[in-house]
């Protein structure tokens, strides 16, 4: 089948352009410029709400041909999916498949981007993209279909956490013991990392005060864009931290439980975001390849005394996750729950587990 193909372009802030053509929505949007490098896991990335206000370069040449799932639920929750909705400003692919074949599959990813109005450019040269980010670091940019009347936006002086944090608690029921996660853009599988330990979970907003919440333990989900930004959060873990209850942050949340013990996060060159970041755990000659969606991180060069790095990125040396040296305080900069990418690390989970007995 030829498919009549429609020109678009992507526009970076510097000037750069890169042709292609259009799939999905033929609508024009801006955001920041990002790029993954994972092979697999386009339905779970792209309905990530890390992802908020950002245009997703996938490095992988193809993309779209085993389709997209169908929105079966199960625990409450979509089976094959993060979040709700898609959460990316935009998707640039090199090649896109319309033809998809998968037992799973329901749909075409251009179906499921024009439902969810999100566009799409295929064609473009993402070698060369990726190397003009890599060079020059994340960037703002759009994707222009037909007339060009959008402007750049940089969705980083926005609370994008506010945007995608439910309005009002949740509960998912499970076991006797219960965890408090706040939601500052949570992906699906990380409540499914408790329900499938026989844990309840009460999901609250980003701004919700947690504090008198029946809790045997404290998640802080991942999440979208500057950490700063999340000051309600960061004041009631600070609160949090004098009464002893075991935190683990996750990604945002590893960034904010930082922020909230004392220490400063900054923004990364262009990030992580792919399925295999290999993090070594400090003092021993373990290395891990992890899951990871990120943009800040933590300087671990200002963490209190009481504080010590528990696991640096092998490739740049940077910050994954921190630790307190006599309390029940972990965070990871990577996703021990994966989905997409490699679960090898989701044994952190039953080690904070076993913090709260």
């Amino acid at each position: 089948m030829e498919l009549k193909r429609q020109p678009a372009k992507l526009v970076l802030k510097d000037g750069s352009i890169f042709d292609g053509y259009s799939f999905g929505a033929n609508t024009s949007v801006a955001g920041e410029v990002v790029f993954n490098t994972g092979m697999i896991g386009y339905p779970e990335s792209l309905t990530d709400p890390s992802y908020q206000g950002q245009i997703l370069v996938m490095t992988y040449p193809l993309i779209g041909n085993y389709g997209v799932p169908g929105d079966e639920r199960s625990d409450g929750l979509l089976k094959y999916f993060e979040s709700e909705k898609i959460h990316v400003q935009g998707l640039v692919v090199a090649d896109y498949s319309e033809v998809y074949s998968h037992w799973n599959a329901k749909k075409s990813l251009s179906t499921w981007l024009k439902e969810q109005k999100i566009p799409g450019i295929s064609g473009v040269d993402t070698r060369e993209l990726t190397k003009t980010l890599r060079k020059s670091g994340t960037m703002l940019g759009k994707i222009v279909y037909g007339k060009d009347n959008v402007s750049f936006d940089d969705p980083n002086k926005r609370n994008l956490v506010a945007e995608v944090s439910i309005k009002r608690p949740i509960l998912y029921e499970g076991g006797k013991k219960r965890v408090v996660l706040v939601d500052c853009g949570t992906k699906n599988n990380i409540i499914r990392a408790f329900l499938h330990r026989d844990f309840t979970v009460l999901r609250v907003p980003w701004n919700y005060n947690f504090l008198n919440e029946n809790a045997d333990g404290i998640v802080l989900s991942n999440g979208p864009g500057d950490p700063k930004k999340c000051k309600d959060t960061i004041t009631f873990v600070q609160r949090a931290l004098s009464k002893n209850i075991p935190i683990l942050g996750i990604c945002l949340g590893s960034q904010i439980l930082g922020l909230a013990a004392g220490a400063r996060t900054y923004k990364l060159k262009y990030g992580h975001r792919s399925h295999n970041q290999p993090c070594v755990e400090v003092g021993t000659k373990r290395c891990y390849i992890t899951s990871q969606n990120h943009g800040y991180a933590v300087d671990k060069e200002t963490l209190p005394e009481d504080w010590r790095e528990w696991f640096v990125n092998n490739n740049d040396d940077t910050n994954e996750g921190i630790i307190h040296i006599s309390k029940p305080f972990f965070g990871t900069q990577f996703h021990p729950e994966a989905s997409p990418g490699p679960d090898d690390t989701e044994f952190l989970f039953d080690l904070f587990i076993r913090a709260m007995r």
